[in-house]
């Protein structure tokens, strides 16, 4: 009997049991409720195959898509002052950051590289919006001054990805200074003769769109992104009105006038590519290109030698 329990029962009950699925495996689109394979996911750039929304993207991953071999360098940003006003709320404003940190594995809501896409070198600033929202901080304000200063430097464009819920609560006024010294930082690069190209995605709100978002010499976004200073709740609740259909999306300010383009996000490499190309007076980019000719390598089946019919023996 404890034969049976102790060794046929289990080996039984370990055949049939439920075995355990990984976690993260599968991804829920927002849009349509479609379940993702998350392998899927990353290589469409976190766009949803069955309906093509565009989902919350990290910096890193997207400039691993973006640069050439998805090589680029990260360019140090001044530490600021950690916590300058004390401030608690339901959490000490410290561990917000260091469960912020934990969870995305970045050091603060917004990651400056530089490197080169189409074989040209800029300098690119993403904001992380799973970074407590992407709020603009001193961290923020130092990066984007940090970025137009390599990118005088290196005399090369800026490219700033956007995704802001707007200022920090937890820095107070200090955070708002943010806006005016960013505009000093974009003020810069155009004294410098540098283009400085911003591409708007889901969402950019508050702060950030009243300052560094909307001050490009070329404004782009992804479809379907959320642009606008106030939400479309809180205006709806000032104004007593219903709002239009897509208000504050991509495609209603392309079409009253304050973007140039939206783009798809697989897209937009390429559409950067001749952007930054055509602002710096260089030459159409170069799509495809054929290797010398000492390093082709012809298969020994098709080697022209052993292709060539054989000659006829003569007869002695």
């Amino acid at each position: 009997m404890n034969w049976i329990s102790n060794y046929v029962r289990p080996k039984i009950n370990s055949l049939f049991a439920r075995r355990d699925m990984p976690e993260n495996l599968w991804t829920k689109c927002p849009e349509c409720g479609t379940m993702l394979f998350h392998r899927e996911v990353a290589d469409n750039l976190n766009v949803c195959t069955s309906c093509d929304h565009h989902m919350a993207i990290t910096p890193r991953a997207r400039f691993e898509a973006l640069f050439d071999l998805g090589i680029f360098t990260e360019v140090k940003v001044p530490e600021p002052i950690a916590d300058p006003l004390t401030f608690k709320d339901q959490k000490k404003y410290p561990d917000r950051m260091k469960s912020a940190q934990k969870s995305t594995g970045e050091k603060e809501a917004m990651l400056v590289v530089e490197g080169e896409v189409g074989r040209t070198k800029i300098v690119a600033a993403g904001q992380d919006f799973s970074f407590m929202g992407g709020s603009m901080g001193m961290y923020v304000g130092n990066a984007i001054l940090a970025a137009a200063l390599r990118a005088v430097e290196r005399k090369c464009p800026l490219v700033l990805f956007s995704a802001a819920g707007g200022a920090r609560m937890q820095e107070g006024i200090l955070s708002l200074m943010q806006m005016p010294r960013s505009t000093v930082a974009v003020q810069m690069l155009k004294d410098a003769g540098l283009p400085y190209i911003v591409v708007l995605t889901h969402p950019t709100t508050g702060g950030v769109t009243a300052s560094y978002a909307m001050l490009g010499d070329v404004q782009i976004a992804e479809p379907n992104a959320l642009i606008c200073f106030a939400g479309p709740r809180v205006i709806e609740q000032t104004i007593r009105e219903k709002l239009p259909e897509g208000f504050q999306r991509a495609e209603y300010l392309l079409d009253h006038g304050m973007l140039d383009r939206v783009t798809h996000r697989k897209k937009m490499r390429d559409e950067l590519i001749v952007l930054l190309r055509l602002l710096m007076s260089q030459p159409p980019a170069i799509w495809g290109e054929l290797p010398p000719p000492g390093q082709i390598t012809v298969p020994e089946t098709e080697h022209p030698a052993e292709m060539a019919p054989e000659a006829p023996q003569q007869a002695e």
